[in-house]
C-alpha cells in the first residue's frame, strides 16, 4: 500500500514537471522557446553522433530507455552544476520524453511541449545549425517531433 502512495506520487511529480515545462514554454518570450528548440535539436545530433537516435525514443526497448533516463539524469545535474543551464534544458525536454514512453498520463504534457518547441521562431533554426557545427556535428534533418509525440 505504502509503495504504491510513493509510487503514484512520483509519477505525479513527473507530471507536474513535464505539464511546468509545456506551461512554461506557452507564456516564455520567444528567444526562450527558441533556444529550448535548439538545444533539443543539439542533444538529437549529438545522441546521433554516439549511435542512439532519440527521434525513435518510442521503437527503444524499454531497458535502453531506462538506461538512456538514468545516463540523462546524471548529465543534467552535472550541466547544471557547471551552470550550463540551456544545454541541461534541452537535454530536460528529452528527459521528460524517455518518461513519457513509459508513463503514459506523461504523454500530453511533453506533446504540447514539442507542439511548442516545432513552433518556435526562426531563430531557433540557425541557433540548431550553429550548435551542431560548433560541435562539429553535421547539419540535422531540421524540425522534427520525435516518433509517439506528434499531434493528434
Amino acid at each position: 500500500m505504502f509503495n504504491a502512495w510513493k509510487q503514484e506520487k512520483a509519477t505525479a511529480a513527473l507530471i507536474e514537471a513535464a505539464q511546468d515545462l509545456s506551461d512554461k514554454l506557452a507564456e516564455a518570450k520567444p528567444h526562450f522557446v527558441e533556444s529550448h528548440a535548439a538545444m533539443a535539436r543539439f542533444w538529437a545530433g549529438h545522441m546521433l553522433s554516439q549511435g542512439q537516435d532519440l527521434m525513435t525514443l518510442a521503437d527503444w526497448p524499454a531497458a535502453a530507455r531506462s538506461k538512456f533516463i538514468s545516463s540523462t539524469q546524471t548529465k543534467i545535474a552535472a550541466l547544471r552544476k557547471a551552470r550550463a543551464y540551456d544545454s541541461s534544458d534541452g537535454l530536460a525536454i528529452w528527459l521528460h520524453s524517455a518518461r513519457a514512453l513509459g508513463e503514459p498520463r506523461i504523454i500530453p504534457a511533453v506533446r504540447e511541449i514539442w507542439q511548442h518547441l516545432a513552433q518556435a521562431g526562426q531563430n531557433a533554426d540557425a541557433m540548431a545549425l550553429d550548435l551542431l557545427q560548433d560541435a562539429g556535428l553535421p547539419p540535422d534533418q531540421g524540425r522534427c517531433i520525435p516518433k509517439g509525440f506528434e499531434a493528434i
